[in-house]
């Protein structure tokens, strides 16, 4: 026996009844919930198919030949969609952090610094995110910058960066002033800059509280990295617009969404596990 073992306490009676106990409602209560889904599910599905317009829906949204031959143009398109979302994250991440940064100085000299953050954040936030695709993608090229044609996919990707940026750098601000001040004049006790505090122990503290939001924000970026299609740009979304124009019925579209659904319940799935681990720690020992 290990010196661990022997200084684990031992488990009572009373104890192991309890998660005895525990168990079984867990596994009742998965049964109940999966037999409760598939019913609902098969009310729907009898439902739906037993409308008189069905057959005619089913033929314009769920053509299998149609699906068949949209996937090669929409799945290229797709990873266009995936490359402007990479870039456009990292893109982000890093505008949305200085953002952050810059609203959160005290310095009364860098207070000019500090309103341009506000102002950027309070517009970017305020427009939507399609006539920042438009200013950017017809505006940018009529500057005459370069005579060379300015891909489209590049304008879409620094519109997406203009403007989710200004709500990343909000939510790192809201987490960077929920870090207790006592860390900040701990670190700058211990020797550290402005910059080091900052770098060191405030913000890795403030994208554990937001990490929460911060990946809805991402999610929210995977779906508007198909507005990219209305500057040109042949993403999934014009793909499917492409085939569509050409078969007459809309599974193309069903297809590229159902790419971006799929895309996205990785994200989901993490924020909900993440979120709920955050629960259980806050909430030690206050579960009966």
């Amino acid at each position: 026996m290990t010196d661990a073992a022997a200084r684990a306490p031992e488990v009572s009676a009373l104890e192991l009844e309890r998660r005895g106990f525990r168990r079984r409602q867990t596994t009742r209560s998965v049964l109940v919930a999966t037999a409760s889904t598939i019913v609902f599910a098969a009310v729907v599905w009898v439902g739906v198919v037993n409308t008189p317009g069905w057959s005619a829906v089913q033929e314009s949204f769920f053509n299998a030949d149609s699906w068949a031959r949209a996937w090669p143009q929409v799945i290229a398109g797709f990873w266009l969609n995936i490359r402007v979302l990479v870039v456009s994250a990292l893109g982000v991440a890093v505008v949305g952090t200085l953002l952050a940064a810059a609203r959160t100085v005290r310095s009364p000299v860098l207070f000019p610094l500090r309103a341009l953050a506000a102002a950027y954040t309070d517009l970017f936030r305020g427009l939507p995110l399609i006539i920042v695709l438009y200013l950017i993608g017809f505006g940018v090229p009529a500057l005459g910058f370069t005579t060379q044609r300015i891909p489209a996919e590049l304008l879409g990707t620094l519109a997406l960066v203009l403007t989710y940026s200004s709500y990343v750098a909000e939510v790192l601000r809201a987490g960077l002033d929920a870090v207790h001040p006592s860390q900040r004049l701990a670190a700058r006790a211990l020797g550290l800059s402005s910059g080091q505090t900052l770098r060191i122990v405030l913000l890795p503290q403030a994208v554990r509280k937001v990490t929460p939001a911060l990946m809805n924000d991402f999610i929210s970026m995977q779906k508007d990295v198909g507005l990219i299609s209305v500057l040109g740009a042949v993403d999934a979304v014009r793909a499917a617009g492409i085939v569509q124009a050409q078969l007459f019925d809309y599974t193309p579209y069903v297809l590229a969404g159902v790419l971006f659904v799929l895309l996205a319940i990785p994200c989901i799935r993490f924020v909900d596990a993440y979120s709920a681990r955050l629960r259980r720690r806050e909430q030690i020992g206050a579960v009966v």
